[in-house]
């Protein structure tokens, strides 16, 4: 199914490009979600005439994305959770955990934008989580696990 995108999607096109997906993913995520419309001379159309203002909201939130990562770097967080003798923690610490401690020292992060890629983290120490806020926009924080 040939789409056109109404906002940057990571790996997959820019703003305004018609791209190739399957028909699924258009039909449960890409459309509902308002990130791109049916290729078709009518809609073609209607995107040249929004072209300006959707580049503008695409601007805007990049600008806000960059603001939050100005204020979002070199931060540091602790979380305090319990935890064996060797190091091995009881339970995890996942995205939503730390999204919450970094909301809690004042700056808002939802959980869909911390990025774990080997998964949850289940024994103590420091490591560097990135928080994505936007497809272009990538901040590193560093969290310490330490034990009760």
């Amino acid at each position: 199914m040939n789409v056109i995108l109404l906002d940057r999607i990571g790996n997959l096109g820019d703003l305004g490009e018609e791209v190739t997906v399957r028909s699924g993913f258009a039909r449960n995520f890409l459309i509902p979600q308002g990130k791109a419309v049916r290729a078709s001379a009518e809609n073609r159309a209607v995107f040249e005439q929004r072209r300006a203002e959707l580049e503008r909201e695409a601007d805007q939130k990049l600008a806000q994305a960059q603001e939050r990562a100005a204020g979002l770097e070199d931060m540091a967080i602790t979380l305090v959770v319990k935890a064996g003798e060797e190091g091995k923690l009881y339970g995890s610490v996942g995205t939503q955990d730390i999204a919450d401690a970094v909301s809690a020292q004042g700056q808002p992060v939802e959980k869909s934008e911390v990025r774990l890629p080997e998964g949850v983290i289940r024994e103590l120490g420091e490591f560097d989580i990135d928080l994505q806020l936007h497809s272009s926009v990538t901040v590193s924080i560093r969290v310490a696990v330490v034990g009760e």
